[in-house]
């Protein structure tokens, strides 16, 4: 549509203003695009807050997974351009003379632009990591407690809405996203997280809830794209236009693929459920060692260890479905391994050297 037109070519105007005038800040703009990349839910806040905070690290965990569901959804229903293609194809510019954007290795991602994943995420997850931290100094009831609590307050959403507006930023920078659709992430990411701060049934949540939670998620996701295939609708219609348009080949991932995305996120869902309901989380988080300040520490340390090791563990592309099957695994043994696995192993070598001692 015209309007559409018009907000993506003020978009691009953005776009070029940013790239020239910001670029002595091009290595601070990518870092932050790396920090509010959703896998980092995964593998650094959430082993830090479940090790301080069960309630937190769980509460985690689901918005990341249906804020990140609901962001393929909209995807899918907006059908929104990244700039980087858009300006290739798009016929508003005369004598064929689009605007050039510069690219980035982290620019060429697959999917649908609007809204953003990146500002979602980190939307949601540092809205939960927040109000987490404030939660503890509203129950403060003297004078100056109060106080207290209000500059904390208003740090921490200072630096909440500081994060927020670098990573938008950064997105813009990198031509993978319009100013429109970092805005609409971040709301709708705030959205997510506020629903999930009255949905305490998580907490006691078997594993049986996870496992139709996670059938729920992907019949719906599936039968979804496939209902619209019928109607000759191609939801990875953006697929073939970031390979088209992308300057380089080798900066295509098919991780940021739609698909690539919930199966990632179905893992970790499946993981935690299977982690919390284990009886290596019982003995280990829920035994006498559990309240000790040590025992935390040597697993958050331990478990941000591992997890980097994970980082190494590269799976192979060349055959799709073979890549989601791993992919579902290998995002599972994550939080699998920060909820049970680590935790026991520490509980146990705890256990060992006190009766050394005595």
């Amino acid at each position: 549509s015209v309007k559409m037109d018009l907000l993506h070519s003020n978009g691009v105007l953005i776009i070029q203003h940013l790239q020239r005038d910001y670029r002595a800040y091009q290595d601070f703009l990518n870092f932050m695009s790396h920090v509010g990349d959703p896998r980092n839910i995964f593998s650094i806040y959430f082993p830090l807050w479940f090790q301080l905070n069960q309630v937190v690290g769980t509460k985690m965990i689901w918005v990341a997974v249906i804020g990140d569901w609901f962001n393929l959804i909209f995807k899918w229903i907006l059908f929104g351009h990244r700039p980087y293609w858009w300006v290739q194809e798009t016929m508003i510019y005369p004598n064929q003379s689009s605007p050039c954007l510069e690219q980035f290795p982290i620019t060429c991602e697959t999917g649908p632009g609007s809204p953003s994943g990146h500002a979602m995420g980190s939307s949601c997850v540092w809205y939960v990591m927040v109000t987490a931290a404030l939660s503890y100094t509203v129950r403060w009831k003297d004078k100056s407690a109060v106080t207290l609590h209000r500059l904390t307050w208003s740090f921490l959403w200072s630096i909440f809405w500081i994060i927020q507006i670098s990573v938008c930023i950064s997105r813009v920078f990198i031509a993978t996203h319009f100013p429109h659709q970092v805005v609409l992430g971040v709301f709708a990411g705030i959205l997510v997280a506020e629903a999930f701060e009255h949905t305490p049934a998580i907490q006691t949540a078997s594993l049986r809830m996870y496992i139709k939670t996670n059938l729920f998620l992907f019949i719906f996701a599936l039968g979804f794209y496939l209902s619209l295939k019928l109607l000759d609708i191609d939801l990875l219609w953006s697929v073939p236009k970031a390979k088209k348009w992308c300057a380089n080949p080798d900066w295509i991932n098919i991780d940021t693929t739609p698909f690539a995305g919930l199966v990632r996120n179905l893992g970790a869902l499946f993981g935690l459920g299977l982690g919390i309901n284990s009886e290596m989380f019982i003995t280990s988080c829920k035994g006498k060692n559990s309240c000790k300040i040590s025992f935390r520490i040597l697993c958050i340390a331990a478990s941000l260890a591992t997890l980097q090791l994970y980082n190494f563990v590269k799976i192979p592309t060349h055959t799709e479905y073979l890549f989601y099957i791993l992919s579902f695994i290998k995002s599972a043994a994550m939080p699998l391994t920060v909820v049970a696995l680590v935790p026991y192993c520490v509980h146990s070598l705890m256990r060992t050297t006190e009766k050394k001692l005595n």
